[in-house]
């Protein structure tokens, strides 16, 4: 029995070793083969035969040896000659796209295929392509031409006389004096026929005409009145609308329930706080009017909307200087004055009449060396350089050039943009077509 187990076992070993060496016999020959054909091509590529040293290549990468990725550059040289030509292009591509979906793709195969791409206008795959790139390879190179590329524009055929940042994927507009609300992209959402609108926030807007103040659902029909005769009203956002009475400024929700506490103003809530004064100073309140920070100052910073608090951070006035406020308490930092946070990590701060950009700790991490500045939104934020406005990245590096008039922050990969023929909306193709960027 024990003779009959090492037959059997020494015939399996052998038929291992026979296996192996078969699989190394045809693993030469496939070699061989592979090395032939790329040599046939290499003669027909120089007399610039392209489309036969292309057949004899496709062949040469079909092989599974160590030579294949060798047969595969060379494939690509006989195809970009012939890109033009029938489906050549097609095959280019695809070769490209399996380069990048094997394990050991470095960053130079997803620096051609994304070049490849931007070349014939596909910024989708080109971006999706530098993405997955950066994620997979970490890739400073990478980094870099995703940057570059990353801020290609389109602009709004749509023009108003006025456009007001955009909260909730909409923005306040104004044509011929009447007040509208515009989409993120510039696009007409409640046309232009209000003597005031609010911001557009869960579903609805306050506005204001001859009737009197009511809200307005998406498609511009009434859903509330107000009884009460107010003097005037904020902007619209968490369910509140500040309205000033004779008295002063009270709360309200969306169907218009009024608050019992008066305040001399209550700004635009953000993040669940606003902006309010009482007793002539300034503090902040959350939604159960309980103060985050007392009414002690001479000032909150508000953005145009009224907007004081983002990422946790207020900036309060306080004589000549600007303090920085977290979670309520004050950080080691003082400037000259400073614009809210946004959605974005930086805030614009003023120093020596210059301004940069400050974390949310109040450390500088961009130098104050622009004329003005908004806070960050997304990704990008607006700086003006003598007369004109552009954009720059959270390196610090001018992302789109400055050539606007005005400009106002990113949301929703919009932005509003004076140009000579009026306010305008610039959307980024990255938000377009793929979505949330790598860096948003």
């Amino acid at each position: 029995m024990k003779l009959v187990n090492r037959v059997i076992l020494c015939s399996g070993l052998f038929a291992l070793a026979l296996a192996a060496w078969l699989a190394a016999l045809n693993a030469a020959s496939a070699a061989e083969k592979q090395l032939s054909l790329m040599g046939q091509a290499e003669a027909l590529m120089a007399d610039g035969i392209y489309i036969r040293a292309a057949e004899l290549l496709e062949e040469a990468a079909s092989y599974n040896t160590k030579l294949t990725p060798a047969a595969e550059e060379e494939l690509k040289k006989a195809y970009l000659p012939l890109i033009g030509k029938n489906s050549f292009r097609k095959k280019y591509t695809a070769l490209l796209e399996k380069q990048i979906s094997r394990k050991d793709a470095g960053p130079e195969v997803f620096e051609e295929t994304a070049l490849h791409y931007i070349g014939i206008s596909r910024m989708r795959e080109a971006l999706d392509t530098l993405k997955a790139g950066i994620s997979k390879t970490g890739s400073e190179e990478l980094t870099a031409l995703y940057e570059r590329n990353r801020y290609g524009y389109e602009t709004s055929r749509d023009t108003y006389d006025y456009a007001a940042s955009i909260h909730n994927s909409a923005a306040q507009v104004c044509t011929d004096g009447m007040w509208g609300i515009a989409r993120a992209d510039g696009s007409a959402l409640i046309p232009c026929q209000y003597e005031q609108t609010s911001t557009f926030d869960e579903g609805m807007a306050v506005v204001k005409n001859e009737c009197g103040i009511f809200a307005v659902d998406k498609d511009n029909n009434r859903i509330a009145m107000l009884h009460e005769n107010a003097l005037a009203f904020g902007n619209y956002s968490s369910g509140r609308i500040p309205l000033q009475f004779s008295d002063g400024w009270r709360r309200a929700t969306g169907d218009f329930e009024l608050g019992s506490a008066v305040f001399e103003y209550i700004g635009m809530y953000s993040g669940g706080y606003a902006a309010a004064k009482s007793g002539g100073k300034w503090g902040v309140v959350d939604l159960s009017l309980g103060w985050l920070i007392p009414a002690e100052y001479d000032g909150i910073i508000t953005d145009e909307l009224g907007r004081c608090y983002g990422k946790g951070a207020v900036f309060v006035q306080n004589g000549e200087n600007v303090l920085l406020f977290v979670d309520g308490k004050q950080a080691d930092c003082i400037y000259e004055n400073a614009r809210p946070f946004l959605d974005g990590d930086y805030a614009a701060v003023m120093k020596e009449g210059k301004w940069g950009y400050a974390d949310v700790n109040g450390k500088i991490v961009i130098d104050c060396k622009y004329d003005d500045a908004l806070s960050f939104g997304q990704h990008l934020a607006a700086v003006r350089q003598g007369e004109l406005w552009g954009y720059i990245s959270v390196y610090g590096q001018i992302a789109i050039e400055p050539v606007f008039m005005e400009a106002k922050s990113f949301s929703n990969g919009s932005a509003p943009v004076l140009t000579a023929r009026g306010w305008q909306f610039i959307t980024l193709l990255e938000s377009k077509l793929s979505g949330p960027g790598l860096f948003s």
